[in-house]
């Protein structure tokens, strides 16, 4: 039986994104380059698939260039990483962000830097929320 589809990008159309994100619009030979560059070696017609299926469900955008189509983001960075931290802390942390951050703590490790740029975060939200 069939996988339903996801509302959430798969690993390799988030690697595409990624890759999309620092530099588009890309044609399909210089987005394989860049996954081969990345361990990623797949062929042309995987990668167009892929590509193609992203235009359906909207994360892309197709232009033609000539004979060549080049690809770009319609989705950002942040709206993407927005909507898969929700799913995670709503499927995972039963949404909980306390519980996430949590677990952040507890599965890397966190320096100084880090923790003092946290407090600023928290305080700047607490800030917010008592406006």
């Amino acid at each position: 039986m069939a996988r339903p589809a996801s509302n959430r990008p798969t690993e390799l159309e988030l690697l595409i994104l990624k890759i999309l994100w620092d530099r588009s619009p890309q044609p399909v030979r210089e987005i394989r380059a860049a996954l081969a560059e990345s361990g990623r070696e797949l062929a042309h017609t995987s990668v167009i698939t892929t590509l193609n299926v992203m235009v359906r469900k909207k994360y892309l955008k197709r232009t033609k260039d000539g004979i060549a189509f080049l690809f770009a983001p319609r989705v950002s960075r942040e709206e993407t990483s927005q909507s898969m931290l929700t799913d995670v802390v709503d499927r995972v942390f039963d949404g909980s962000p306390s519980a996430t951050v949590l677990s952040l703590f507890n599965a890397s490790e966190v320096d100084e830097s880090e923790l003092k740029e946290l407090r600023r975060l928290i305080n700047r939200k607490l800030r917010e929320t008592s406006e």
